[in-house]
């Protein structure tokens, strides 16, 4: 049996179906009582636990074979993220308590940037996640190609989507969150030694623009990219009320200035097979 968080999202979804596809027996670990009946008709095993609470995730995680951690996303985090270092302390200590025998942690591209930027919160759980004497599999993702879920509405009414990644024209590394969770699988079913790091991306880089025009043939009707000015970033994303929007911004800095990436510009990262043209048509789709 694999215990696996996060199965109500994309990633942690996609790692339990593939699990159970497979054959494997899994247990869901989740905070959401009304979210267990669709896991538990697929033959999940239900364990509810909150990522800060220490003793519930120790015994989601005792007698397992292996376990898939992530931290919940928080996207604006408390000045010296706080909500993270709470989560990864509970974790790592729940972690030791259930002497787990591997571990497959969802990390990030950039996971090791030394700038301070909003993925650093992952470069915690790393760091953390690395006192541990038994194998760790960092599993290190490029950019969701799924975030353009944000787009459809306006690429479907005004035939426009804001792009705060810049040039337009510049190729990012991305990735869809299903092949994210199936590679999650595999590394569970895999066995090795100590830490390891994996870097992901999709089959090839993108370009905003290339994301519009997927958008484009997909709603069959014009769309085009319009870059969010650098200046206009901070009072966009609190009067959304975001509160502490500057690590989002660096972040942000990041992707667009190229230090946030993958280590040898990305020459020895595993490739997925989804491309964001195939990702795009789907939110299209199931809007």
């Amino acid at each position: 049996m694999y215990a696996v968080m996060g199965v109500t999202g994309k990633v942690g979804g996609s790692v339990a179906t593939t699990l159970l596809a497979s054959g494997c027996r899994v247990r869901a670990i989740m905070r959401d009582a009304a979210k267990a009946h669709r896991w538990a008709q697929q033959g999940c095993e239900i364990a509810f636990a909150n990522t800060e609470h220490a003793a519930a995730l120790t015994s989601a995680f005792e007698d397992v074979e292996g376990v898939f951690v992530m931290l919940p996303p928080v996207f604006d985090p408390g000045p010296g993220f706080p909500e993270a270092k709470t989560a990864i302390a509970a974790l790592t200590e729940s972690l030791k308590r259930a002497a787990v025998p591997k571990i497959v942690c969802l990390s990030t591209i950039g996971a090791d940037a030394q700038q301070p930027n909003l993925l650093n919160q992952l470069g915690l759980l790393e760091q953390a996640l690395q006192s541990l004497p038994v194998p760790v599999a960092f599993l290190r993702a490029a950019w969701f190609v799924d975030n353009a879920a944000l787009d459809v509405a306006s690429a479907r009414s005004i035939g426009l989507i804001e792009s705060f990644l810049q040039p337009l024209d510049k190729h990012y590394p991305m990735v869809a969150a299903k092949d994210v969770g199936s590679v999650a699988a595999e590394l569970l079913r895999d066995t090795w030694r100590g830490h390891r790091v994996v870097e992901l991306e999709g089959p090839r880089r993108v370009t905003p623009n290339e994301i519009a025009r997927a958008f484009a043939a997909a709603l069959r009707t014009p769309v085009a990219a319009r870059v969010v000015q650098r200046q206009d970033w901070e009072q966009l994303f609190r009067s959304v009320g975001m509160q502490n929007p500057i690590p989002r911004m660096q972040m942000l800095d990041g992707f667009n200035e190229g230090w946030i990436e993958f280590s040898d510009g990305g020459k020895h990262a595993r490739r997925a097979a989804t491309t964001a043209e195939q990702i795009i048509a789907s939110l299209v789709n199931n809007e």
